[in-house]
């Protein structure tokens, strides 16, 4: 039985309750505040791509939980931020781009926050930020005189972010170094603009967000506040959002709706209960029954966590759609409308279409090489079939009605159909 909340506010309630706090820097006197008020808390996302990644969908659910019982999210766009680099586990200097990729990748990433969380005009609508918006305009001499004053050397080498850099010898840039003075500055900046007074992110940020609630008390004399997640790995501890195949993008550009629900459909087993608490929205009472499940009846709570952080993200119809493919793929030895597909004629096959070609092809494999490691390896499979050889050539006979599935291990599918 789910146990009565000991907490005033639904805010603090709902983040514990559902696995989403790792630290709070006063977490008493937030849940008062939260009981009583509106919170208007941020999470800053740079814009190093244009999509984020399933590494981001813990932030953006919890401002969405934030945005659902009743607070306001603000999502901070590092316009300005992305020009410097994050060194927060970061082994080495990222690649800095110009104002015109950071733009473009602005404009893609905002989509990913609309289907997630509501903007508006109302007390509680979300507001999507721009940290260039400040950043850009600040002269940098009177920066370090105003802001800077307020950091030491000696408490900023003590952070994880700069000490674990150092520690390996590996270069840490003077531009990287000053990432958390302009991170601690956008607290600042957003609590004189827009009332901000909780920062939130993942739990390698703690020494950045609590800079910046100092910042703001010895500036604006400002009571604020810090709350971490914790950085999720899987039960293997495997870094979560990422695949053998490479990122686990949000913007369905980059994945389809089908890859996106059979990333979440092979979950591991330890994972599935806590990843139904963090990532749907699945009353409580109906999570800690999935979570009971064990033997092949987990299987069932596999593809519930599956539908249901789809159709968060792309929509019922898209979560619907991509159910009936696995079943059709997986359980009744098919092929499913939503599988990467791709059309070969008669003509270029006659011609000759290599296996290798269409393993890439399908970006069932991302290279030539890649390709025939899997087909060496034993991994790649026509309509079920293994294929050892890394020369073979679809042949006419290797369609069925007019089309074949290629398998890349036991998981991922494509279909090749004829015309």
């Amino acid at each position: 039985m789910t146990s009565v909340s000991k907490h005033r506010s639904e805010l603090i309630d709902v983040l514990i309750r559902r696995g989403f706090l790792h630290q709070c820097t006063d977490i008493d006197k937030l849940d008062e505040f939260a009981a009583a008020n509106i919170v208007t808390a941020y999470n800053g996302f740079d814009a190093t791509a244009d999509s984020l990644h399933v590494g981001h969908l813990l932030p953006i659910m919890m401002l969405r939980w934030i945005q659902k019982t009743g607070h306001r999210p603000i999502a901070l766009i590092g316009g300005g931020t992305t020009k410097v680099g994050d060194p927060s586990g970061k082994e080495e200097t990222r690649q800095l781009l110009d104002d015109d990729a950071i733009n473009t990748n602005i404009a893609s990433i905002r989509k990913t926050f609309e289907k997630l969380i509501t903007f508006g005009n109302g007390k509680t609508d979300a507001l999507l930020v721009n940290n260039a918006d400040w950043l850009d305009s600040l002269q940098y001499i009177p920066f370090l005189r105003d802001v800077g004053q307020h950091f030491t050397i000696n408490r900023m080498l003590t952070m994880d972010s700069v000490r674990l850099r150092l520690d390996r010898e590996q270069p840490l840039t003077f531009l990287e170094f000053n990432y958390m003075i302009l991170q601690s500055y956008d607290f600042l900046e957003l609590h004189k603009r827009y009332g901000c007074n909780l920062q939130t992110g993942g739990s390698d940020q703690w020494g950045n967000i609590v800079n910046g609630i100092e910042l703001g008390r010895r500036v604006a004399k400002a009571e604020l506040f810090g709350l971490t997640c914790p950085l999720i790995t899987t039960s293997s501890g495997a870094k979560m959002g990422k695949t053998a195949s490479g990122a686990v993008w949000l913007n369905e550009e980059r994945l389809s709706a089908y890859d996106y629900y059979q990333y979440w459909r092979n979950t591991e087993d330890p994972d599935v209960g806590r990843f139904l608490r963090l990532f749907t929205e699945l009353p409580m009472n109906e999570v800690e029954r999935l979570e009971t499940l064990r033997g092949g009846e987990v299987n069932e709570a596999k593809k519930i966590l599956a539908f249901e952080t789809t159709k968060l993200l792309h929509g019922e119809p898209a979560a619907i759609a991509a159910q009936k493919t696995a079943e059709l793929t997986f359980e009744s030895g098919g092929t499913g409308d939503n599988l990467p597909h791709i059309n070969v004629s008669e003509a270029n096959l006659s011609r000759g279409v290599s296996l290798v070609d269409a393993l890439k092809s399908t970006k069932l494999c991302k290279s030539g090489g890649e390709a025939r490691r899997l087909i060496a390896g034993g991994g790649a499979k026509v309509n079920g079939q293994k294929i050892e050889d890394e020369a073979y050539m679809l042949q006419i006979n290797d369609f069925v009605n007019g089309e074949l599935k290629l398998s890349s291990g036991k998981k991922r599918h494509a279909v090749v159909s004829l015309t």
